[in-house]
C-alpha cells in the first residue's frame, strides 16, 4: 500500500453523528496514538491485519496450515495470533471454512473509493449531508486524501474531516484547502496524562487546533468583507496561512471529547478544555461535542485478541451527564453549543 491506494476498517453510510446532515464515513486505518479507549482497535495499526471470532471457530486448523508466517499457534481456547509475525496476507481467511478469521480491512484505490461515497450522493443532496474521513488517523494519508477530496469537490459534496490533530501542520492545512467541516478531537489537557493515557503529548494537537481556528477566523472575517463591500473596498482574499485554498468559504468547527470513566470525563480535565476553549477559539467552535463512554468495542478487542482496560465500567448515567454539562456551563461555555452524544442510562 502505498500514496496511490488507503486502507479503511468500514465505510459507514447513513451516519448522523459525524458531522451536518445524513453522511457517509470512511474510516481509514492507522493512528499516531493509542487512545486507552480506543473505540476502534483495529484502526490502529497502519498494516493489514487479521482478527478471530473465538464463537466462529470449529478446531480444524486449515488456517495453522496454511499462514506461511507461522503466525497463528492452536490452544485450548481457539487460534492465537502472533502479530509480529503476521503478514496480513489472508491466506488464513481464505483457508478458514467457517470465517472465524477476517482481515480487517479494505484496500482502495481513489477512484474506486469516490465511486463507492458517490453511491449516496442523492442522500447528500436530500438531507445535506457528505462525505467524513475518520480513523485511525485520516491525515496520514494526506497524499491520498488530497486527490479523494479534490474529486468529491469536482461533483459538488461536503467533506468533513475527523482529526485526532498529531499530524504534521502541513497535512492539516492541505486537507482545509477542501474541508466544509473539521471535527477536532481535545482529549486532555495535561499533558503528561495525555501522553500516559494516548502514548503521545498533545502539544502539536494544540498548535494544530490553534492554526485550524485562526485559518477559520481569518476565512470568516474574509467572507464577511465579501458580503459587506461597501465597507472593505478591497477584493476578498483567502487567508494568506493558505494561498492556494479553492475559495474562501464558511468551515465549521465541531470538538469532540470522549468522556472516559476516571479518566477524561473529570471536573478538573473538562473545566480545563472549557476554559481552552472560550479563551482560544470561542469565536470559531459551533459545538463541543461529549461523547459518553460506550463499552461496545470490548467485542473488537476481543477480536483482536488484546485487553480492554474498562472492562465492567457502566455506561453513564444521566444525572452523570447533567452534573458535567452543568460545570461546563458554569465555566462559561455557550449552552447552545454542548451537546451529548451517546448512549446514556436514564434514572439516578
Amino acid at each position: 500500500m502505498g500514496d496511490s491506494t488507503i486502507l479503511t476498517v468500514e465505510v459507514s453510510r447513513g451516519t448522523t453523528h459525524d458531522g451536518p446532515g445524513i453522511r457517509t464515513t470512511v474510516f481509514t486505518k492507522g493512528c499516531p496514538l493509542s487512545c486507552r479507549w480506543c473505540q476502534n482497535p483495529e484502526s490502529l495499526s497502519a498494516r493489514q491485519e487479521v482478527w478471530y471470532t473465538a464463537d466462529k471457530c470449529i478446531g480444524c486448523l486449515e488456517c495453522v496450515r496454511a499462514c506461511k508466517k507461522a503466525a497463528l499457534v492452536a490452544g485450548e481456547d481457539g487460534i492465537h495470533i502472533n502479530r509480529g509475525a503476521c503478514a496480513g496476507c489472508g491466506g488464513c481467511s481464505a483457508a478458514c471454512p467457517a470465517k472465524a478469521l477476517a482481515v480487517t480491512s479494505t484496500e482502495w484505490t481513489v477512484d474506486e473509493l469516490v465511486r463507492e461515497v458517490m453511491r449516496d450522493k442523492v442522500y447528500y443532496d436530500e438531507f445535506g449531508g457528505g462525505v467524513t474521513v475518520s480513523g485511525g488517523e485520516p491525515l496520514m494519508h494526506a497524499v491520498f486524501l488530497e486527490e479523494f477530496f479534490q474529486k468529491l469537490k469536482a461533483q459538488g459534496v461536503h467533506i468533513a474531516m475527523d482529526t485526532c490533530g498529531h499530524v504534521p501542520e502541513a497535512s492539516i492545512m492541505k486537507a482545509m484547502s477542501y474541508a466544509d467541516a473539521v471535527l477536532f478531537d481535545i482529549k486532555l489537557m495535561d499533558a503528561g496524562q495525555h501522553k500516559a493515557l494516548t502514548g503521545r503529548s498533545n502539544e502539536l494537537i494544540q498548535n494544530n487546533f490553534e492554526t485550524i481556528a485562526a485559518y477559520i477566523r481569518s476565512a470568516n472575517h474574509n467572507i464577511d468583507k465579501s458580503q459587506h463591500p461597501e465597507s472593505q473596498p478591497s477584493a476578498p482574499q483567502c487567508p494568506e496561512l493558505l494561498p492556494s485554498a479553492p475559495q474562501c468559504r464558511k468551515v465549521a468547527l465541531w470538538v469532540r471529547t470522549p468522556l472516559i470513566p476516571g479518566d477524561t470525563d473529570t471536573d478538573d480535565n473538562l473545566g480545563r478544555i472549557a476554559d481552552y476553549l472560550i479563551s482560544r477559539a470561542a469565536d470559531v467552535v459551533e459545538r463541543w461535542e461529549l461523547c459518553t463512554f460506550n463499552a461496545a468495542c470490548a467485542a473488537k478487542y476481543a477480536k483482536m485478541q488484546m485487553p480492554w482496560p474498562y472492562a465492567g465500567r457502566a455506561m453513564m448515567k444521566q444525572s452523570e451527564v447533567d452534573k458535567i454539562k452543568a460545570l461546563i456551563i458554569s465555566k462559561g461555555f455557550p449552552g447552545e453549543k454542548l451537546v451529548v452524544t451517546g448512549l446514556i442510562k436514564q434514572g439516578a
